[in-house]
């Protein structure tokens, strides 16, 4: 994230009014307070001789003025350290929602090797592949929608239609099954594969698109009136200028199907949901298993993040200001 720049942003994007952070933090803090009243606040209730609505609206006032004070103080500290506390304060009441389901701590230590050795390996696998064969295909079909050929154009229309309109998991069923009705057997990690590129090549068709047609048509009659070629001028003039208009939603693209890949769980391929899945269900701790998973998730996702906000930065240094 840049802050450091001369565009005015509405307040509300850099210091949120304390009038809307009390109203949001009433609303939550009597969300917290409705459904049960345990522990020190029950206590404290049944110490005042409160029950019902009196007592969940007197802890939802305490919760209120507890959050209204943190806001507060986090509103008094830099941008950036804002946001780091912010940050460390909802990892820990995440944890806290967590550590309430009273996890198997010891089932999760010895399936936590298996879920990465394998089945966060495979995962990785076949979404880079997966994303490699998207773009090649999303170019190909950018360069067809931009084209003077009605066939070209009509391919790649129907294409990004069919493929965008017709749910992903049908796509796997259709690869999967329905190829070998046809005599074309295709195995379960292939099928994944296939479907995952044509899918997500159909969405990335438009963002392509989106980032050659970014570029100023001038570009284009520069590049012939030096005497390159259309590929040429493509390669070399075009394409550099729109990738930092394709990256960031590339980058989304790419973090999505990291976790839409666990949808070809559904034809036996032994990737990282699959495995939560059937570990969870020998020793009956689905939940164990399905919150490990969906932490590995998301810990890969933060780190694609994090690479895509260098690739950004790269690509966007020769338009800093």
């Amino acid at each position: 994230m840049n802050f450091a720049d001369n565009i005015d942003y509405p307040p509300l994007l850099r210091r949120p009014p304390m009038l809307a952070a009390l109203v949001f933090a009433l609303f939550v803090a009597f969300m917290i307070a409705q459904p049960a009243q345990i522990g020190l606040g029950k206590s404290l209730t049944g110490s005042l001789g409160l029950t019902g609505f009196a007592a969940n609206a007197l802890l939802a006032s305490f919760a209120a003025v507890l959050i209204g004070a943190d806001i507060y103080l986090v509103l008094g500290l830099p941008l950036r350290s804002q946001v780091v506390v912010v940050w460390v304060q909802l990892v820990l009441i995440l944890a806290l929602f967590f550590v309430s389901f009273d996890l198997s701590y010891t089932f999760i230590r010895r399936k936590l090797w298996l879920l990465l050795s394998q089945g966060l390996l495979t995962t990785l696998a076949i979404s880079a592949a997966s994303i490699f064969f998207a773009s090649v295909l999303a170019l190909a079909g950018a360069v067809a929608k931009l084209s003077a050929s009605g066939l070209a154009l009509g391919v790649a229309n129907f294409y990004t239609s069919f493929f965008r309109g017709v749910p992903l998991l049908m796509q796997i069923y259709i690869i999967y099954l329905g190829l070998p009705q046809l005599g074309i057997v295709v195995d379960a990690i292939p099928s994944g594969i296939i479907a995952l590129s044509l899918c997500y090549g159909a969405y990335m068709t438009e963002i392509f698109r989106a980032g050659i047609e970014s570029v100023p048509r001038g570009q284009w009659e520069a590049a012939r009136a030096l005497g390159l070629r259309p590929g040429q001028t493509l390669a070399r003039v075009i394409l550099p200028q729109a990738l930092p208009v394709i990256i960031p939603p590339t980058g989304n693209q790419f973090i999505a199907m990291l976790k839409d890949s666990s949808l070809v769980s559904v034809i036996g391929v032994w990737e990282l949901m699959y495995l939560a899945r059937t570990e969870g269900q020998t020793e009956f701790r689905h939940i164990e298993m399905m919150v490990t998973a969906s932490m590995i998730y998301w810990a890969f996702s933060g780190a694609l993040e994090l690479i895509q906000a260098h690739i950004e930065r790269l690509f966007g240094k020769p338009h800093a200001r």
